[in-house]
């Protein structure tokens, strides 16, 4: 990533084989941009990705060398073509399980089917990949639940170490 790149940079990528066809409207993705601009995260890319392994762990690969926080919404449930908690465990360096499980915990307080999101958090060089549900009052909820966090998590992956 070059030095250029904005501390709060974020890349939006939405997993879905119907949305990356045509045949279904991409309100996930939009929604949590809009949710990030209002945090002063600047938006770098958007992308609309299908449910395959390779095209997603192609993309957050690629997404991490512009962006800082790449999100993405889709994928994290428990059918077969859900595959973005895979795809990014294999372009992380480290998970962060606490980030993930503080998002299902908030999720549950609104519907026992927070239980079902497979959703994880990890690191990659200097940039934080989240994923988040597809549903977009899910994807919402969520990074409310853990958006407070993530510039800390950026300032420790620049080295910055220093704890308020």
């Amino acid at each position: 990533m070059s030095s250029s790149t904005p501390e709060l940079s974020a890349a939006v990528v939405t997993v879905s084989d119907s949305s990356s066809c045509g045949k279904r409207a991409d309100l996930g993705g939009p929604a949590v941009a809009v949710a990030l601009e209002k945090r002063n995260f600047k938006i770098v890319a958007r992308e609309i990705v299908p449910d395959d392994q390779a095209a997603i762990r192609d993309t957050l690969a690629r997404l991490c060398s512009q962006a800082r926080l790449v999100v993405t919404t889709g994928g994290t449930g428990i059918a077969q073509r859900d595959v973005t908690p895979e795809a990014t465990r294999a372009v992380c360096d480290r998970l962060v399980e606490g980030v993930s499980e503080r998002m299902r915990a908030e999720g549950l307080k609104s519907t026992k089917f927070a239980a079902l999101s497979r959703a994880v958090c990890g690191v990659r060089g200097e940039s934080v990949i989240l994923n988040l549900p597809g549903k977009p009052s899910g994807a919402l909820e969520s990074l409310e639940a853990v958006i407070d966090l993530i510039p800390h998590m950026l300032r420790l992956l620049s080295g910055d170490t220093t704890h308020d």
